[in-house]
């Protein structure tokens, strides 16, 4: 990428990078995925030859190494690509590669041995093999000291018992970065859990069944479930009994991405309606002549530019080393908020066309509800808040 330290940008977060991540991201959206996306939220899934092109294009590997195939960008970089895959309108598609790139992954980046990144990243920054995360089981959601899929020590490595429910890409991907219970009843909850790498072919790993969801259709979600799985010591990420705080380590990130996807729907929804409102005859004119349709809209605009630049700050801070887990957790509150409050006005403005399935506003309205729970419900985010102010 060459340097833009004398170029303008549209924010003083940007670097010339990443406006032309954010160009080359749009450009492939528009041309691969929205004359598609309709086709795949019928099948219930993203075809893996889009996320191939996506590896091809380098958009699976943006804050990954150089030596395994990536572009080495920072955390505002990640914004970004999850700012434009929401603006897709396919919350659905856009969730499958983040789920791969910055919830999976990711794991094996910052805590996996120079052998596992070796083995997995060359093929997960090109798209040849897909991840998920297991972490949320049928009793354990927000709360992962709640984990009940156990791991027993045996030789050459472990054999698990147990389930995870709610895994996106658990059903089409090719391994999941999951989270076991490895220690005593009596040891601390923090320091009984592990990260394994779960290969699809491991025997006594399978798909328990295809969960059929209200939004995101054309992601695939499954319940994983786990029967004398026996996972090879070389698939432990990071220490035994370390891996609560594996996955504490990358909550700051992945919420950034959720945030950033938000603000991307939102700001689509805005759009589409805008278009739509101006074009609206009622009432011996158009929509927008409407003075509550135009400052209802205008506001949420302000509402959403402000989520946009929580996300940009947030990442900037993460990108240069600060504390930012305050910040974080209230973009995830917020930005999951505020993208189902702008939907609510956007399919109110689209009347009775809002509530008819084939509309774009109404698959996003069906999409955005899950934003205020998965990733950190609000309620959790603002007790994480509370706690430090």
């Amino acid at each position: 990428m060459p340097d833009a330290s004398s170029d303008v940008t549209t924010s003083p977060y940007f670097r010339l990078e990443h406006e032309m991540l954010r160009d080359q991201l749009a450009r492939f959206i528009n041309e691969e995925v929205k004359p598609h996306g309709e086709k795949w939220e019928q099948e219930g899934k993203v075809p893996r030859e889009t996320l191939k092109k996506m590896g091809d294009n380098g958009f699976l590997g943006i804050h990954y190494p150089e030596e395994f195939g990536g572009s080495e960008l920072d955390t505002i970089a990640t914004a970004v690509y999850a700012e434009e895959l929401g603006k897709s309108t396919f919350g659905g598609f856009a969730i499958t590669p983040l789920v791969h790139t910055d919830m999976s992954s990711v794991h094996i980046l910052n805590a996996g041995s120079q052998e596992q990144k070796e083995r997995f990243l060359p093929d997960v920054i090109a798209g040849n093999r897909i991840g998920a995360i297991g972490l949320t089981e049928p009793r354990a959601g927000s709360d992962l000291k709640g984990i009940g899929t156990k791991a027993k020590k045996v030789d050459g490595g472990w054999v698990v018992n147990g389930s995870k429910i709610f895994i996106t890409n658990g059903v089409y991907g090719d391994f999941v970065c999951a989270l076991v219970k490895t220690g005593d009843a009596d040891e601390k909850p923090t320091r009984a859990a592990t990260m394994l790498i779960i290969e699809k072919e491991f025997d006594g790993f399978s798909v328990a069944q295809k969960l059929n969801k209200q939004g995101w259709r054309c992601s695939d979600t499954a319940e994983l479930v786990f029967e004398d799985c026996f996972v090879p010591d070389e698939n432990v990420i990071g220490e035994p009994g370390r891996g609560f705080y594996a996955a504490m380590q990358n909550l700051q990130n992945e919420r950034i991405v959720i945030g950033a996807m938000a603000m991307g729907e939102a700001q689509a929804a805005i759009d589409i309606t805008l278009e739509w409102v101006k074009q609206r005859q009622a009432f011996g004119g158009v929509l927008w002549d409407k003075q509550t349709i135009r400052q209802r809209l205008a506001m949420q605009q302000a509402k959403v530019e402000a989520g946009r630049q929580l996300v940009y700050h947030a990442a900037w801070k993460v990108a240069n080393g600060q504390d930012a887990v305050k910040d974080v957790s209230m973009l995830k509150a917020l930005c999951g908020e505020l993208v189902n409050e702008v939907l609510y006005d956007c399919v109110q403005f689209h009347g009775g066309s809002g509530y008819i399935e084939e509309t774009p506003i109404n698959r996003m309205f069906r999409d955005v509800r899950v934003q205020s729970i998965g990733g950190g419900a609000t309620e959790v985010m603002l007790e994480e808040v509370a706690k430090r102010m």
